[in-house]
């Protein structure tokens, strides 16, 4: 084979690595990956200071229990993608998803899902018993209860799905401190609050493509007016929800606070928005920065605290 032969084979090939990591890492919601594994991490380094247990000393805790989170919800990710293959289309949001676009088959898709599951339970038993059951727990509630059960069926679906999306930090606590606590509690109950508001503010956006695909989201089945009260309501249960963490520090209360009064002054001026569609770009945004913020300022505030 000639010199040029092989530059333009090996030319060829690289976009054909690039597309598949591309389209690999869309199969198992990377975003959603990175995005839990902060809230996984943080409840592994909050349990590490609530027992005056050293993380240098269990490094290889941490390497199970981040991993083994990673695999669980990528495999998680992907099995939604397996689940959705015939609504996907539907939606501008995810009509480009590899399972959609044909790139991967369905089998291969089944697959991959049921080995990132099975790895990541392995390395979450590693960790500690509890840990690999509350990872399970977490695959049961998005894959069986969200995604198979309640997605196409109730309005209420959103709050199932939040389940799932609370147990992350629970599964980073776990590894550590097996016998959870009030910290373990608190990362759970801020988690399942934040969730609502967040996917609600996605679903007002992308109301009409919900409907098309025929999934009974709150503003496609209740309208926009009944989505924002029930936003406001989940916002104000945050409240009380950081005074359970209070062995962080006044100055984290402080903080969390207001965010928390930040969020709901923003969730109030919903009802007099002329543009329904930008204020829930923006509650979507805030709701991003929020988690972002609270979760990075407990790993701060609990070195000094």
């Amino acid at each position: 084979m000639s010199n040029s032969r092989v530059l333009a084979t090996s030319r060829n090939s690289e976009p054909d690595t690039s597309s598949f990591v591309k389209d690999f890492l869309a199969l198992i919601k990377i975003g959603i990956v990175n995005s839990n594994l902060v809230t996984a991490f943080t409840g592994l380094w909050l349990a590490f200071q609530f027992t005056d247990r050293h993380f240098l000393q269990e490094l290889d805790i941490m390497f199970y229990a981040i991993v083994g989170s990673a695999f669980i919800i990528a495999g998680s990710g992907a099995m939604n993608n397996y689940i959705d293959q015939d609504i996907d289309p539907v939606m501008t949001r995810t009509k480009s998803r590899p399972t959609v676009t044909g790139r991967f088959t369905p089998r291969f898709v089944m697959t991959a899902a049921l080995v990132l599951l099975f790895m990541g339970e392995i390395l979450l038993f590693m960790a500690s018993f509890a840990a690999g059951v509350w990872g399970l727990a977490g695959i049961i509630s998005y894959v069986v209860l969200y995604s198979m059960w309640s997605k196409r069926r109730f309005v209420s679906n959103t709050i199932v799905g939040s389940i799932s999306g609370a147990i992350p930090p629970v599964i980073g606590w776990a590894a550590v401190d097996p016998s959870l606590g009030s910290g373990a509690f608190a990362l759970f109950c801020i988690m399942f609050a934040w969730q609502p508001p967040h996917f609600y503010a996605l679903a007002m956006k992308r109301t009409e493509e919900y409907r098309a695909a025929r999934i009974p989201m709150l503003p496609v089945v209740k309208g926009f007016n009944r989505t924002k009260k029930s936003m406001l309501i989940w916002i104000v249960l945050l409240f009380p929800l950081p005074f359970l963490l209070m062995k962080l520090g006044l100055g984290f209360i402080i903080l969390a606070t207001t965010l928390n009064l930040g969020w709901f002054i923003l969730a109030i001026s919903g009802f007099k928005a002329k543009d329904d569609l930008k204020w829930a770009n923006k509650m979507f945004i805030y709701s991003l920065n929020y988690m972002t913020i609270l979760f990075v300022s407990m790993i701060i505030f609990s070195v000094f605290s």
